[in-house]
């Protein structure tokens, strides 16, 4: 399982994230351009020490993430959206091992053409009258239950 961030805008959000990425041994992918500036320095700031351990890969543009995802089949399953605009509840979806969940700008979410390429879109459901729940956290909830779904949880002995 992955977690991929389009064209992120908060950077402590992207480093919440990269911290579960090396906490639960889950790989990232950051869409670029993200609306910060993002290099190693300011990730250490909001990453913290965790930076060492987590494992990501920068994609200039979505085209460049598409291309990628299509180059490494094995890594790269369906495209998980999770989105306000979904069909589908968090709840109700059957997770496999290589999805890859795809969170958009907190500012924006996705454009339609991402919307399109999603082989699923899901939500998470929520009290009518709230707008959403925090990306990162939108992106922690909808990980573990994936995780939790494909056994897919880090071993400890």
């Amino acid at each position: 399982m992955r977690l991929a961030l389009y064209q992120p805008d908060i950077p402590q959000n992207t480093g919440t994230l990269l911290r579960l990425g090396a906490c639960l041994d889950v790989e990232l992918d950051v869409i670029e351009p993200c609306g910060f500036i993002f290099n190693e320095k300011a990730m250490r700031r909001t990453g913290m020490d965790y930076l060492d351990f987590v494992k990501y890969r920068r994609h200039n543009s979505w085209n460049d993430f598409l291309l990628y995802r299509q180059n490494h089949p094995d890594t790269y399953g369906r495209l998980i959206l999770m989105t306000t605009k979904g069909a589908l509840p968090l709840t109700q979806f059957k997770f496999e091992k290589n999805d890859v969940i795809l969170m958009g700008r907190e500012s924006a979410g996705v454009p339609e053409n991402v919307h399109q390429t999603a082989d699923a879109r899901l939500f998470i459901p929520m009290h009518p009258q709230a707008r959403s729940i925090n990306m990162a956290i939108s992106a922690a909830m909808a990980l573990t239950e994936g995780l939790r779904q494909t056994d897919g949880f880090y071993k400890t002995e």
